[in-house]
């Protein structure tokens, strides 16, 4: 069951932390025709986000199996279920939340080896989870998780050669999704990593402080110069 406080979302930019920031390489980008209304709309401007929804569904009017159209719908559904919750209707809040939860898993079923796909359900799901109780959040984390883990399988080869913001954002995200799941080891594993691949970053700085103190808070986690950082 969703937990009312999703609501979070509606009164952050948290939901957009990392939509963007490293999705599928190529000639078309569709996160870039549809990311600023959307993130526009997670923060407060219902204008936008109707406009983004509309974008999307016209797109999936068109091409019905379109994944990364359909993750971000489904990602824009899951936010107004936040909403919903928010002005108390559960009901719509409900069925908002499965809806979107299902035009999410339906766009990784179609492309599970797309980043663009994976990193938006990846990006919704851990920040929703962070706002429900345990028993709730595991396994929207362990989704979430599962995301990043195929967007860096995916990515593997070529990581190297990504940004300083898309290649932290993944590992930071990875690496706190573990160990919110108390696989200490793995997540070790990928904080040294960011030491080692990022030194001298707020990366570095943010894989001290897991060092130090074993977990992150929210605020920790949170993107770092989302959409600057190149």
């Amino acid at each position: 069951m969703i937990c009312k406080k999703l609501t979070i979302l509606t009164a952050s930019a948290a939901l957009g932390f990392t939509l963007g920031a490293f999705s599928a390489h190529g000639a078309e980008r569709y996160d870039m025709k549809v990311r600023n209304d959307f993130f526009a709309g997670f923060l407060g401007n219902a204008e936008a986000l109707q406009r983004a929804l509309a974008g999307a569904e016209a797109t999936l009017k068109e091409e019905p199996n379109h994944a990364e159209a359909l993750v971000w719908h489904g990602g824009g559904l899951y936010f107004l279920a936040g909403e919903a919750f928010r002005k108390g209707d559960a009901a719509k809040g409900m069925e908002l939340a499965m809806k979107g939860l299902a035009e999410m898993q339906r766009a990784v079923d179609l492309a599970p080896e797309n980043p663009g796909v994976r990193v938006p359900r990846g990006a919704v799901l851990l920040t929703a989870s962070r706002f429900q109780p345990p028993a709730q959040a595991k396994p929207l984390i362990e989704l979430g998780v599962g995301d990043f883990e195929a967007t860096l399988r995916v990515q593997a080869a070529q990581f190297h050669t990504l940004g300083e913001h898309p290649r932290g954002e993944l590992l930071l995200n990875l690496g706190d999704g573990y160990s919110r799941l108390g696989r200490q080891e793995e997540a070790q594993g990928i904080f040294e990593r960011i030491l080692r691949e990022l030194p001298a970053t707020a990366y570095a700085k943010r894989a001290e402080t897991w060092m130090e103190k074993k977990s992150l808070t929210a605020r920790e986690a949170q993107c770092i110069g989302c959409h600057v950082s190149k």
